[in-house]
């Protein structure tokens, strides 16, 4: 194996990015791990309800990918969800051998339930702190194998390297130089774009740069409408959108209004354990048909000392306002969580550029279809981390086959603004209002056309010039506008009030791409 293919740039140190850094020095190669802010931060730290395997004795791989199925909206590729539910068991065990530390009950690992499982299945640690030990546990492993990993470091780039591949632009995130990496394969793991929304439960760091810079070196990305909204975040004016995990409602807890009803029961069988698309859908129809600012989550019927047991995370933070979940209902509403689409690849995380792969959050195979099942993502990051592992060394080029349909996007000179316009404050109240839980044509070409105007002043004027972080935001903003715009029905997690039904036409992913010809030069 050529030198330079041994050592793979791998962008993000989430679930997705330390995996794939540990199996690839496992595997005999020489990562270099960069990450644009502290090793440990990403959204992984903040997951609270756990991790999807088959692994409990009245369960199978086949019953998960049913429930993957069913909770896609008929939009979820199968052969992506059989390999997910039928390699979890074997990355759990993975989990087990890097020192996670699963809450056990009576030697066996303890299993949780979520909404849309048909079963138990959701394995946690530290009650409600499992993406925090996942996270320290891979970061520590990663270190002591000798992972050569670089905090505060960003993706500014991706260049052709003239071989059909790609070669990385990093700078550090303070600024100064630009460092232009010598040929390699490049991973990107950035994860999401969930802090682009005013309302969000993820990270600041979650701008969805990975997707646009990627798209700007020529890479297809596809699924951008599919923005997933936890239904359950903390409410209060000037408090943080914690999440209240819907492990919670697994247990037990009920949504009821300020009226004290619940207001779930007859519109799912499943009422507050249906898939997060509904329950969040039905949150925002009652804070509407009610003017009050938000539901209340009722754990009172779960045993206190289970309660506090389980939920250590949230019984503490809720402490800090005076609460008691015990005694007390938890005031909730619906924040942008999860980015079901972005950089197309195929199964093995191969995107349309040669070297360049893309797993976890930032990657779009059709696994989650149009919703993603509860506590499949951090398996997601797993399993398409391991397969990408595996091709770092044995590389095998092949690219992923187009979705249904494909849009042609022109990316054209913009004045090269370097302090951001004032209009660039807009973006997350814009993403919130018109391409939020509920869309319609003309909120959609509103926030389409703001995106647009604030790209005209952004954009570099040169083509060998870089784009900003505010560009890419904008960008990334634009990319789910559009394709929430093209699709003219409703699915999963996209709701257009003015389509409001699915459509059979519409069984199929919408890609974009950056249109063929070149950016003229001013």
């Amino acid at each position: 194996m050529p030198s330079a293919a041994r050592r793979p740039l791998i962008i993000g140190s989430g679930i997705a990015g330390l995996y794939v850094a540990l199996r690839a020095r496992e595997l005999g190669l020489r990562p270099t791990l960069v990450t644009k802010s502290r090793l440990e931060e990403s959204a992984t730290r903040y997951a609270q309800g756990g991790i999807a395997a088959a692994i409990g004795p009245d369960d199978s791989p086949a019953r998960h990918l049913d429930d993957t199925l069913r909770a896609g909206a008929g939009l979820v590729d199968r052969a992506a969800a059989r390999q997910l539910t039928s390699d979890a068991p074997a990355r759990i065990a993975d989990l087990v051998r890097y020192g996670v530390p699963f809450d056990t009950v009576d030697g066996q690992i303890a299993l949780g339930r979520e909404g849309a499982h048909s079963t138990a299945r959701i394995l946690h640690a530290g009650g409600d702190a499992t993406g925090l030990q996942i996270e320290e546990a891979l970061k520590r492993r990663a270190l002591d194998a000798g992972v050569d990993a670089r905090e505060r470091t960003v993706l500014r780039a991706l260049r052709p390297d003239g071989k059909d591949g790609v070669v990385a632009v990093l700078s550090h995130a303070d600024g100064g130089e630009s460092e232009v990496m010598d040929e390699r394969p490049v991973v990107l793991a950035t994860g999401g774009a969930g802090s682009l929304y005013r309302q969000s439960s993820n990270p600041s760091i979650s701008t969805g740069e990975g997707v646009a810079i990627a798209f700007r070196a020529g890479a297809l990305v596809s699924d951008m409408e599919f923005i997933q909204f936890h239904p359950t975040a903390f409410y209060r004016e000037g408090a943080p959108h914690f999440l209240i995990t819907e492990a919670m409602r697994g247990e037990g807890a009920v949504l009821r209004n300020d009226a004290g009803e619940r207001f779930l029961v007859g519109q799912h069988r499943d009422a507050e354990l249906a898939p997060r698309d509904v329950v969040a859908r039905a949150i925002d129809r009652e804070i509407h048909r009610s003017g009050h600012p938000c539901v209340y989550l009722d754990a009172t019927a779960i045993p206190r000392d289970r309660l506090f047991a389980r939920f250590p995370s949230i019984t503490t933070f809720l402490a800090a306002y005076g609460l008691d979940p015990s005694r007390d209902p938890i005031p909730v509403t619906p924040v942008a969580h999860y980015m079901v689409g972005g950089v197309t690849t195929d199964l093995e995380g191969r995107t349309t550029l040669r070297h360049l792969y893309a797993c976890g959050e930032a990657a779009a195979t059709g696994v989650h279809g149009a919703n993603r099942l509860a506590s499949n993502s951090l398996l997601e990051g797993l399993v398409f981390g391991e397969h990408v592992a595996r091709q770092l060394v044995h590389p095998v080029p092949r690219a992923p086959p187009d979705p249904g349909r494909v849009v042609e996007i022109p990316l054209r000179p913009g004045a090269g603004r370097s302090d951001p316009p004032p209009e660039v404050e807009a973006v997350p109240d814009l993403l919130w209002e018109e391409v939020g839980i509920v869309r319609t044509a003309d909120g959609l070409r509103d926030a389409l056309s703001g995106f647009e105007a604030i790209l005209r002043e952004l954009e570099p004027a040169r083509s060998d010039e870089l784009a900003g972080p505010e560009a890419n935001a904008a960008l990334t903003a634009a990319f789910i506008a559009r394709s929430a715009l093209a699709r003219t029905e409703s699915r999963g997690a996209h709701y257009r009030s003015d389509w409001p039904k699915s459509r059979t036409e519409w069984v199929k992913h919408i890609g974009l791409r950056l249109e063929s010809k070149p950016r003229a030069r001013p």
